[in-house]
């Protein structure tokens, strides 16, 4: 019976660590139902009844990713930053690309040449 007394109180000390936490770093703004300060006592005064309570009804929403099942990294949602291109639609690239494949072809024509005349060349 003591074992099963220990889980409980287990749970209820992690529950309430949790909560606790939680009501303290979540922006006052988005604390729903209640102030922050009455979450803070209903958690601490009633610890599994206002820990359930806060996690149901009191703590922020988080808002539904975009296109994804994880939340959006914060490097990527900055603004002005710098989003990858197709390289089709880069025309540096592509007039880069086009020279290195003409300098590559112009030295296996030269190295061509150089084999077929010989050492003797």
């Amino acid at each position: 019976m003591l074992y099963g007394g220990g889980v409980l109180f287990a749970f209820e000390l992690c529950l309430v660590v949790y909560c606790v936490l939680n009501v303290i770093t979540a922006p006052e703004a988005e604390v729903r139902n209640l102030p922050k300060l009455l979450w803070l006592l209903l958690v601490l005064l009633f610890p599994i009844v206002g820990g359930i309570a806060w996690l149901v009804a009191g703590r922020p929403q988080v808002a539904a990713p975009r296109g994804g099942t994880g939340r959006i990294p914060a490097e990527y949602d900055r603004p002005g930053r710098a989003t990858a291109h197709s390289p089709d639609d880069d025309e540096a690239f592509l007039r880069r690309l086009k020279e290195r494949a003409a300098e590559q072809r112009k030295n296996a024509e030269r190295e061509r040449r150089a084999r077929e005349a010989g050492p003797d060349a």
